[in-house]
């Protein structure tokens, strides 16, 4: 199912943007092959559009403090839309919280957390466990070393999706 109504070009500048970041007029444009002012106006038209949630620096957090990130799967006692809502809003609250996704299956959900220490994660839990979000139970694994962190191909992505 073809979602979006973009072009080659389109998809090129996005691509471009995922992978580089914020890049000025010139740089941005020479990337897609395309002259600075259209490739700036299709660019402001996609953030308009919301293609576009924002850009981030990938700082290099191990070289800056130590940290331990655990995953954490969690299953709720109960699957009432009210239920998920307390709980997201929880998660959304704390900041030692740096991902989660809703999953269908055996959890609910997957998080990823960052704290200085076990103790502190120790810390996160007990919050979440005596707040009123009723997990059924919950299973970590602590995070030894990152292997792969990415973004998907988009282009590939889509060229995939439109077989």
């Amino acid at each position: 199912m073809k979602k979006t109504g973009l072009d080659i070009t389109d998809i090129r500048i996005l691509s471009a943007v995922q992978q580089h970041g914020q890049l000025s007029k010139t740089r941005l444009a020479e990337l897609v092959h395309l002259s600075p002012t259209p490739c700036w106006a299709r660019l402001d038209r996609l953030k308009a559009a919301g293609y576009i949630r924002g850009y981030h620096a990938d700082i290099a957090l191990e070289r800056i403090v130590d940290f331990t990130q655990v995953v954490v799967t969690i299953s709720l006692t109960n699957h009432r839309k009210a239920d998920f809502e307390r709980f997201e809003a929880l998660i959304n609250s704390l900041d030692e919280i740096t991902e989660c996704i809703a999953t269908g299956g055996g959890m609910d959900y997957v998080i990823k957390t960052a704290t200085p220490n076990l103790a502190a994660f120790q810390a996160v839990i007990e919050v979440l466990l005596s707040s009123e979000v009723e997990i059924n139970r919950y299973m970590t694994y602590i995070a030894t070393r990152q292997v792969k962190v990415s973004r998907p191909n988009l282009a590939k992505l889509i060229a995939q999706a439109n077989r």
